[in-house]
C-alpha cells in the first residue's frame, strides 16, 4: 500500500474523534502515515488534537500527527483532504436558527433561510480552500462534509478543478434503520434527491419491492430534526421513504412552531454539548471517543467519509450515496446540477448508478425548485449579488414571500457582515 497523507480542515470540531475512529478501523486498508489537523481555533485544536493523538497511539500508530493553523501546510502534498468547517462557529448557527423565526420562517442549520445563510458564509471559504488544493495538492481528493454539503458541492464541482465528493450521513443512517427494520443488509434500494431533500424509492428484498410494507416511518430520525409523525394520507401521497429533513417541507407550519416553542435552539443545545465534550476530551487519560458524541447530529460521519476514501484508494467499485454531478442520471435536471445519488465509487471517483426517474411529480417538482434555489445561492455567494440572493430566497419552497425574504435576508446579512462578500451588504 502506498503511504498517504490526510489533512483534516476544521479539526477543532468535536466530530474529529469520530473521523479518527474511522481511520483506525480501516488502518489495514488505508496506510495513512501522517495526519495534519488544521483549525483557526488553536485552543480547540489543542484539545481535540490531543485526543486524536492519544486515540491513534493507543492503537499502535507510529506516524506523524501535526496540529497546525496553517492551511497551506495542511494541504500541501495531501492525498485526501477532509473538510468539516463551520464558518462563524456555533454562535453563527444560533443566529441562523433564531433570526428566521422572527419572520415566521424555519430556523434550521441547513434548510430554508438558515441553510441559505450558512451557505453564503461557507461557499467563499471552501472556494479558497479549493484554490489552494489546486496549487498545493492537485491530485488530492477533497471529501467535504461541511454543510450545506450539496450547495458546497454545487459550487466546487462547477467552479474549480478539485476532485470533490460531497458527503452527508443522512443516507447511512437511513440505511442502518432499514437494516434494523428488515433484519438484514441483503437488500437493494433506489435513492433519489438532493442533499437533505431525498427519498428511498424502492427497497428490493429477495426480488420483491417491500417499500409499501415498510412505510415512511422507516426513515432514520436525525438528532437535529424534531420528530414528527406522518398520517396515512401524506404517506400515500408520497410513496417513498423520505429523509427526516423532508418533514420541514411536509409539515412546515408545525416545524416552525416546534422551533418557536423550543426552550433552546439546536445550536444552543450543541454549544452546551460541545462544552461538555471538550472538557472530556481534555482528560489526558481519555483514549476513545465519548459515548456523548453520538448526541451530535453527525453520527456515522466517519463511516461515510473514510469508507469513501477506502473505495477510491483501493478501487473497490462499491456503491455509496454521495453528492456528485448529475451527468445525465436524471433527465429533469441539468448535467451540471449536483445531486445526491447512489454512485459507483472507485479510483476514478463517483459515478451515479442508473436511477429510475420517479413517477411522482411532487418529487420531481420539489427537486427542481430546490435545485434552482441552490444554484442562485451559489451565484450569490460567488458574485456577492444581492439580487441573486433575494431570488434564491423567493424561489425556496419554505420562503417564497418577497417581504419575508427581503426582511430575513437584510437582517441575516447584517448579523453576518464579518463573514460574507461585501456586495451583499445593504448600501
Amino acid at each position: 500500500m502506498r503511504v498517504l497523507k490526510a489533512a483534516i480542515i476544521g479539526a477543532g470540531s468535536t466530530y474529529t474523534p469520530e473521523l479518527i475512529e474511522g481511520f483506525i478501523v480501516r488502518q489495514n486498508s488505508l496506510n495513512f502515515q501522517s495526519f495534519y489537523l488544521m483549525d483557526i481555533d488553536k485552543d480547540k485544536l489543542e484539545i481535540v488534537g490531543g485526543l486524536a493523538k492519544r486515540m491513534l497511539e493507543a492503537k499502535g500508530f507510529s506516524g506523524k500527527v501535526v496540529l497546525t493553523s496553517d492551511l497551506n501546510e495542511a494541504i500541501e502534498g495531501a492525498d485526501y483532504i477532509f473538510a468539516q468547517i463551520r464558518v462563524g462557529g456555533l454562535a453563527a448557527r444560533v443566529l441562523d436558527e433564531k433570526i428566521p423565526l422572527k419572520y415566521g420562517l424555519l430556523g434550521q442549520e441547513t434548510t430554508g433561510a438558515g441553510g441559505f445563510m450558512k451557505a453564503i458564509r461557507t461557499v467563499p471559504v471552501m472556494m479558497d480552500i479549493a484554490r489552494r488544493i489546486e496549487k498545493l495538492a492537485p491530485n488530492a481528493w477533497l471529501i467535504n462534509f461541511s454543510n450545506p454539503s450539496g450547495i458546497v458541492a454545487q459550487a466546487l464541482l462547477n467552479h474549480t478543478n478539485v476532485k470533490t465528493i460531497g458527503l452527508c450521513n443522512c443516507f447511512i443512517n437511513m440505511h442502518a434503520e432499514l437494516v434494523c427494520t428488515t433484519g438484514t443488509n441483503k437488500f437493494d434500494y433506489d435513492y433519489i434527491g438532493l442533499n437533505h431533500l431525498s427519498w428511498i424509492t424502492s427497497v428490493t428484498l429477495k426480488g420483491e419491492n417491500v417499500l409499501e410494507k415498510l412505510g415512511s416511518s422507516s426513515g432514520a430520525k436525525m438528532k437535529n430534526v424534531p420528530e414528527v409523525e406522518y398520517d396515512d394520507d401524506l404517506v400515500e401521497a408520497i410513496p417513498a421513504i423520505p429523509s427526516s429533513y423532508l418533514s420541514y417541507y411536509y409539515l412546515r407550519d408545525e416545524q416552525v412552531n416546534n422551533c418557536k416553542d423550543a426552550e433552546k435552539t439546536r445550536g444552543e443545545v450543541c454549544e452546551e454539548l460541545e462544552e461538555s465534550l471538550l472538557k472530556q476530551y481534555a482528560d489526558p487519560n481519555l483514549q476513545e471517543k465519548p459515548k456523548e458524541l453520538e448526541q451530535r447530529g453527525g453520527s456515522l460521519y466517519s463511516t461515510a467519509a473514510v469508507s469513501v476514501a477506502d473505495a477510491i484508494e483501493n478501487d473497490k467499485n462499491e456503491y455509496h450515496v454521495v453528492n456528485v454531478k448529475n451527468a445525465g442520471a436524471l433527465s429533469f435536471l441539468e448535467d451540471n446540477d449536483v445531486i445526491e445519488a447512489k454512485c459507483m465509487v472507485n479510483k476514478k471517483g463517483a459515478v451515479p448508478a442508473a436511477i429510475k426517474t420517479p413517477d411522482n411529480p411532487y418529487i420531481v417538482g420539489l427537486m427542481q425548485a430546490v435545485k434552482a434555489y441552490e444554484k442562485l445561492t451559489v451565484r450569490a455567494a460567488l458574485n456577492g449579488s444581492r439580487k441573486d440572493a433575494l431570488a434564491a430566497l423567493m424561489i425556496h419552497p419554505l420562503i417564497g414571500d418577497y417581504h419575508k425574504a427581503k426582511g430575513v435576508m437584510d437582517e441575516m446579512f447584517k448579523a453576518n457582515e464579518n463573514y460574507i462578500p461585501k456586495g451583499l451588504l445593504k448600501k
